[in-house]
């Protein structure tokens, strides 16, 4: 399988060598050529496998030989070892066909955890496979980075750098990437916000000449097409565990970098029958306002209690752009262009389009804890912050209550104390027993001005030869 640019005039590339390239060379996102599809005779086959065969079963088409079966097989088995749940992905129901899908099992309690730990295997293969050392570079508004850097912190040709906002990350988030003191691991405390560290990494990828001969850039964010990959596939887990194909299922989404929910689009492409896909956001809701008033336009970023959607550029809206404007790159390049002075509009097909595919709602922080509140009250159940979004969405938003809803729970809520404080909780909510002595651990980190010959700088002096 080859995939391609979403701005049309990068080279079309295999699928190792895009696990390897992030940022296509004229700035767009590497999709697939074509998507694979099922029937749903073949998608009704495949009830209850378990979690990592269901992975196989998905994430062959796209690597498209590359990889020997039995090596793919392996690379899966290995991410998903260390989850503490055998089921990977459970559901636990919290009121009439409405579940929470639990994506924080992994090991720094984030659904980045089913991406970054399958990435970071990945990465090991090809590089050995290949005889080749990479700088990882990321940013992270809290769970990508400590995901990325668990995935990452044994691989041999890989250095990582994860740059973060300063003093806007959960002290949990900070702590599960601070405290890993790996020689290849590397944090930076950016002083800016979340698209400040964003945009650093898209420089950086757009003209790499700081690096060392030899070296190029990976990245983790969601902009690497092996991250959305693996993504789809606890959209077809949920499914088949609730009765699909044969039944629709409603999927509400917590979102701000639009990576988790276009995983969920593509599932519906490839034959899953997905009834609603409900994009749910904080106070930063320019993907809500897009969706629903298609107004895409830039506004202050607020400093909210779900700290990892505050975003305010999505990088991956880009790649539901391309196919809503029929994969026509130069429009989706002048899109781009538009969207730099802080604002673009959408065609009057490819509004209709999206509009057709997916529902929004916006929750502020107040609304959020009140949600919390109410969870736990009628069911004893705590949602984090970004989760209690998704579950309001769901309920404001769902059409037909006879389809289950599926909220995506992205994160552990003991990562967002001040939240759940807020809800009413007397004590922070405990931390799994693997972490218990995360306050503990000696922490490392440098605090770097928003200076991208700075965050430069302090790269060449770490990457090691």
């Amino acid at each position: 399988m080859k995939y391609v640019s979403t701005r049309g005039e990068a080279p079309s590339l295999s699928f190792e060598d895009v696990v390897l390239t992030g940022l296509a060379s004229d700035g767009g996102l590497y999709v697939p050529e074509s998507l694979p599809s099922f029937s749903q005779e073949e998608i009704a086959s495949w009830a209850g496998l378990s979690y990592r065969d269901l992975a196989l079963k998905i994430i062959t088409p796209f690597v498209a030989g590359e990889i020997p079966e039995q090596d793919l097989k392996t690379i899966i088995d290995k991410s998903y070892d260390t989850f503490r749940h055998d089921a990977i992905a459970p559901l636990v129901q919290t009121g009439h066909n409405e579940w929470i899908l639990e994506l924080f099992q992994g090991p720094t309690l984030a659904f980045k955890d089913f991406a970054l730990q399958f990435l970071g295997h990945l990465l090991d293969y090809v590089l050995k496979k290949r005889d080749q050392k990479v700088v990882i570079m990321g940013a992270t508004s809290g769970d990508t980075g400590s995901a990325a850097i668990e995935g990452c912190r044994d691989c041999d040709n890989v250095d990582i750098f994860i740059l973060h906002p300063h003093q806007r990350v959960s002290d949990v988030q900070r702590r599960q990437m601070t405290t890993v003191l790996e020689n290849n691991v590397h944090n930076i405390a950016l002083k800016g916000n979340f698209d400040d560290c964003q945009n650093m990494v898209k420089a950086s990828f757009a003209d790499q000449s700081f690096l060392p001969q030899g070296r190029q850039l990976v990245a983790v964010n969601s902009i690497n097409w092996a991250r959305i990959m693996a993504q789809i596939v606890y959209y077809f887990y949920a499914s088949l565990a609730l009765g699909g194909p044969h039944r629709k299922v409603s999927f509400s989404v917590p979102t701000g970098n639009f990576g988790d929910i276009f995983a969920g689009y593509l599932a519906k492409q490839m034959g899953l029958p997905i009834d609603q896909l409900i994009v749910a956001t904080n106070s930063n809701d320019i993907l809500h306002r897009c969706l629903s008033e298609n107004d895409h336009s830039k506004k202050p970023l607020v400093h909210s209690l779900s700290p990892s959607m505050d975003i305010m550029v999505s990088s991956n809206f880009e790649r539901l752009l391309f196919d809503m404007y029929n994969r026509d790159g130069a429009a989706i390049k002048q899109l781009m262009e538009d969207f730099k002075s802080g604002s673009m509009q959408l065609s009057d097909d490819a509004f209709n389009k999206a509009q057709a595919v997916f529902s929004s709602y916006r929750l502020d922080d107040d609304e959020m804890v009140e949600v919390i509140r109410e969870v736990f009250e009628s069911t004893e159940y705590l949602l984090d912050p970004h989760t209690a979004i998704g579950v309001k969405a769901a309920r404001e938003k769902r059409r037909d209550t006879s389809t289950p809803v599926v909220c995506l729970a992205t994160a552990h809520p003991a990562k967002f104390p001040e939240a759940v404080k807020k809800a009413g909780q007397a004590e922070d909510p405990a931390l799994p027993f693997h972490m218990r002595d995360l306050f503990d651990r000696e922490e490392r980190y440098e605090v770097v001005e928003d200076s991208l010959a700075d965050v430069h700088a302090f790269m060449q002096k770490n990457i090691r030869a």
